[in-house]
């Protein structure tokens, strides 16, 4: 079988489809180190620390719905080993603590803020547990772990995402545990089946960093090993690192899916890439970093370089001590979702007369004005030309593309022009479209604007063409 007819028959499942569409959501990082001043605790703590006396879960998802974000995960547990639910599995829980008096429920208190605003809720249950007496004695812990998990995956309504990272250091007994991957994706699939199983898992894949940094193209379609990576022992974090929170995409992991990168690999899947950050330094509040909230221009960069080139944004706010988003977080979440309503509220497509060089039959361009992925434009070849051409010249903001990716990942290279003067000029090129391209257009004034997909891997899908106005 050739390489082309290869790839595009990877394509993904429809739990994958919807939580791309979600695009942006938020990590809430919250447990005791909130309260001790720590990023990673060491299990010792004690319940009575965490007191959050103004808890207002509401607070937080309305703050994330005006920054445009559509998920919530929270981290039910961390590294320490303390719930933030009142699990019958220890006592090392919200039910030992001052909060609400022993009868709070953090989970629950979220699950619903998200259900009441409309927010797909998910949940982070780190494997690596430093409180756990069992920790590292094989079956008995794993059995404990799969006890949490079904608690977590069967109390607080429908889960959009399982979040699972790789770390794994000692437990209180100075033992290391084997997790039993398979058996936790197992639990999921069977307690949650449209729950994607993220970073850790077979469904949502790590872009590699902490920072932000994003490769120039991030294709949906890698190599099946790509999964293994993430939970082998030896490459997961033992320690909190601050250099591991900055570091950049190494330069052999640059490129995970063009034809040359898999022209030797034939266990391939679908494994879209998901870029996650914290709004400050560390994801866990301390009240030193009030100060040093990333600005919006720097988090809307990381966005239109993720959710605008194929991959999705999870975006980091931690709740204070006291149990509420900092009004310096919230300030920033106001400006980013002022100013991506500003970005996507006035579309000139239809202001537009829009053709094609080609068309397959049934296929035709009309089909990539409206979204979704029912109709769909294909042209007759592995290439195409699409103009939109308007009465009067338009000043242009962005351009978003989309490929019908139910058909997987088609286009290899596309460019822009805009036309002034009855000349065309290529302003942008670029490789990857997949679920979705934004292609920042800073505001110039054409006649027209043409659409170059100039290699493809088959016959390539648009399932939408949207241009906005300045």
């Amino acid at each position: 079988m050739e390489l082309d007819e290869r790839l595009v028959q990877v394509i993904p499942e429809e739990r994958q489809i919807r939580l791309q569409q979600l695009e942006f959501y938020a990590f809430i990082h919250f447990t005791v180190n909130t309260f001790t001043d720590k990023e990673w605790g060491d299990g010792t703590e004690s319940p009575a620390v965490f007191n959050p006396t103004k808890l207002d879960a509401e607070q937080w998802v309305r703050a994330i719905r005006a920054a445009g974000m559509r998920g919530l995960i929270l981290t039910c547990k961390h590294h320490d080993g303390f719930c933030l639910w009142p699990t019958k599995q220890t006592g090392h829980s919200v039910a030992n603590s001052p909060f609400r008096g022993g009868k709070g429920d953090v989970v629950k208190e979220v699950s619903d803020a998200c259900a009441k605003y409309g927010i797909a809720f998910g949940i982070y249950l780190s494997p690596w547990d430093r409180n756990c007496p069992v920790y590292g004695e094989g079956k008995a812990y794993n059995d404990f772990f799969i006890a949490q998990l079904t608690e977590l995956l069967t109390g607080y309504g429908p889960i959009f995402s399982v979040w699972f990272d790789g770390a794994c250091g000692e437990g209180p007994n100075g033992k290391k545990q084997k997790y039993d991957w398979p058996r936790y994706y197992e639990t999921v699939r069977t307690l949650q089946p449209d729950a994607c199983i993220s970073v850790c898992g077979p469904d949502v894949r790590w872009c590699g960093n902490e920072a932000g940094h994003t490769r120039t193209s991030e294709w949906s379609v890698v190599p099946a090993r790509l999964t293994i990576a993430e939970t082998t022992e030896g490459k997961s974090q033992k320690k909190d690192d601050p250099a591991f929170r900055t570091r950049r995409i190494r330069s052999q992991d640059k490129d995970l899916g063009s034809r040359k990168a898999l022209a030797d690999e034939y266990d391939l899947i679908w494994y879209p890439a998901e870029v996650n950050t914290s709004i400050r330094p560390g994801w866990f509040w301390h009240a030193k970093e009030n100060g040093k909230v990333r600005k919006a221009e720097e988090l809307l960069k990381i966005y239109f370089n993720s959710v605008g080139a194929n991959a999705t944004f999870l975006l980091n706010i931690p709740p204070t001590n006291e149990g509420l988003l900092h009004e310096n977080d919230v300030r920033v979440l106001e400006e980013i979702g002022a100013y991506l309503q500003k970005t996507f509220a006035h579309e000139i497509t239809q202001k537009a007369a829009v053709s094609a060089d080609s068309a397959a039959p049934d296929c035709g361009i009309e089909n990539a004005l409206t979204d979704g992925y029912e109709a769909y434009y294909m042209p007759k070849g592995c290439s195409a030309e699409i103009t939109l051409r308007f009465s009067e010249p338009e000043k242009l903001g962005c351009l978003r593309l989309k490929e019908n990716i139910r058909m997987s990942q088609r286009i290899e290279r596309f460019s822009v022009d805009i036309e002034n003067n009855g000349k065309f000029k290529e302003i942008y090129s670029g490789t990857v479209v997949g679920y979705q391209r934004i292609v920042r257009l800073g505001g110039v004034t054409a006649s027209a604007l043409r659409i170059r997909i100039i290699d493809a891997r088959t016959e390539p899908t648009l399932a939408r063409i949207a241009l906005y106005g300045a």
